[in-house]
């Protein structure tokens, strides 16, 4: 065994950061913009009255006001109270592939000659950075053996949704859009495989799983029929079990008329390996931030690579970026096209990262980079399964795991009455970020999954096995700890846990929170 730090005096900045609308005071400014001059005022005469009525606020912005020094000591003490990928050992985002973002990566965005573009710009005074994008769509079609690609989509949930979006053309360009209106998906395929196609307005039917945590393949050629419009399916899914029957799936959705899309977020373990078109897929996607070793986008700028076969090239979002033998040019020459799902062409930030840490491996990086992530993720498998009261998903089926694994610690809940969400804040006290926990509903009890990709050393992973091994041990001798935890960390013990489980609670806005839980 290597040597293993476990950080039994760590000690993260703390306290009760309010949110900026909390900083909130009337009347503070951070800054003052200056008043329009007179000339401009002649000339272009009232701006607002040129405003059509139907497009100006009724109501104030609400926005906070907030001055600039608050401002900044204000995220900047958040930004003491932060943990994640590049600041200390995390493997806990399971399914989220937290890689190590190379620093020169950064440095390239940074590059003047970069910044200083605007996605307005005349193409050819682009030509280099058109160029990026026109050779990454290269590297995504190799690496999924699909034709054409778009980078437009603003993350992986939008290629999903793209996805649904370029189906619904597809069938209607084929009459049959009325008739061809359910999607198929897997209940451990991404949340968003049945989310995207129904907000597009498919009825989205749902496949559980075999005895052994397979997608039930009997199942799934049940509920094709001559209304199924493609099946959506996440491979390996999200708890960590590739689908050997993916061919067969695609072949029985084939025969009855639908398409198939991979969503292959979790492709860490198939790079130079396998293709999504040799299994027969229509169309795929990859989550750049997953997969081509790019910053999570956090609601932010991220980037869904969406591909597909060159039958269905023709309904992609315009423009594509296309290269005649002398200079790359933006392609808006398609009727069929399902237009814009972006105001541009794709974050132009993210692909530049993305084509450069894909450089920096190299074809065979790439392969080995798959390797080491199913020799990690095994690697931990054995540490886990030493450790009382840790189980995983369908433990003892045979199946070999690929880059990541959900655990449980039901029987930690059923000896001692602690889970998941107690061993999650007592990890945080060893420095260890909280694992991603919201895999809601809990199919598989108390959950926490690891994805320990290639970025993570032998040392990395003995450290977080080693932590989990140590507060499973303190769950026997003392439960109560870990019910009062975190005691370290600049993190908090969640409130109304219950609400996570209730889309009438759910906020993503400080406005949608005060509403829906009667804050003022």
């Amino acid at each position: 065994m290597a040597k293993v730090n476990i950080r039994k005096d760590f000690q993260q900045a703390r306290w009760n950061e309010p949110i900026i609308y909390e900083l909130s005071t009337p009347g503070l400014r951070g800054i003052i913009p200056p008043l329009v001059e007179n000339e401009i005022k002649e000339e272009a005469g009232n701006a607002v009255e040129e405003i059509p009525d139907c497009l100006k606020r009724k109501t104030s912005l609400d926005l906070p006001e907030v001055a600039q020094k608050q401002v900044l000591q204000h995220y900047i003490h958040l930004s003491q109270e932060t943990m994640g990928a590049n600041l200390t050992n995390d493997i806990s985002e399971g399914t989220c592939t937290m890689k190590y973002n190379p620093r020169l990566c950064e440095s390239m965005v940074a590059n003047p000659g970069f910044a200083d573009l605007h996605p307005d710009q005349d193409p050819d005074t682009v030509q280099g950075m058109l160029k990026i994008y026109y050779d990454f769509e290269k590297v995504v079609k190799e690496v999924s053996g699909m034709d054409k690609f778009t980078l437009q989509p603003g993350g992986g949930n939008h290629a999903v949704y793209t996805a649904a979006s370029l189906i619904r053309a597809y069938h209607e360009a084929n009459g049959e859009l009325e008739q061809r209106n359910e999607i198929i998906t897997t209940i451990f395929s991404h949340p968003c495989d049945a989310a995207c196609p129904a907000t597009a307005g498919f009825k989205v039917i749902t496949i559980w799983p075999d005895e052994n945590g397979m997608p039930d393949y009997e199942a799934i050629k049940a509920a094709a029929n001559e209304h199924t419009a493609a099946i959506f399916m996440t491979n390996p899914e999200d708890i960590g079990i590739y689908n050997i029957h993916a061919d067969k799936i695609v072949e029985a959705i084939h025969e009855v008329g639908g398409l198939c899309f991979y969503d292959q977020a979790n492709a860490n373990a198939f790079l130079g390996v396998a293709r999504a078109k040799e299994a027969g897929f229509d169309m795929c996607h990859f989550n750049v931030h997953k997969t081509f070793g790019t910053p999570h986008g956090g609601e932010g700028p991220a980037c869904g690579a969406f591909g597909v076969r060159k039958e269905l090239a023709k309904f992609l979002p315009v423009p594509t970026v296309e290269y005649d033998g002398e200079k790359y040019y933006l392609d808006y020459d398609k009727p069929e096209s399902i237009g814009k799902v972006r105001q541009y062409i794709g974050q132009s930030a993210v692909v530049l990262k993305a084509y450069t840490w894909t450089m920096m491996m190299g074809a065979e990086g790439l392969r080995e980079c798959a390797e080491i992530s199913v020799l990690n993720n095994n690697y931990m498998l054995s540490l886990m399964e030493k450790i009382p009261g840790v189980s995983h998903a369908f433990q003892g089926n045979g199946i070999v795991r690929q880059e990541q694994i959900r655990y449980s610690f039901q029987e930690l809940r059923e000896k001692y009455d602690v889970g998941s969400d107690d061993m999650n804040c007592r990890m945080g006290d060893y420095g260890i970020p909280w694992f991603w926990s919201s895999h809601h509903p809990w199919v598989i009890p108390e959950p926490m999954t690891l994805e320990p990709c290639e970025s993570y050393t032998k040392e990395d992973i003995e450290e977080y096995a080693k932590v989990v091994e140590i507060v499973a041990k303190e769950a026997a001798e003392d439960p109560q700890l870990l019910k009062n935890a975190p005691y370290h960390t600049g993190m908090h013990r969640r409130v109304h846990e219950e609400d996570l489980d209730n889309p009438e609670k759910w906020a993503v806005t400080w406005k949608a929170y005060q509403r829906k839980h009667g804050v003022k």
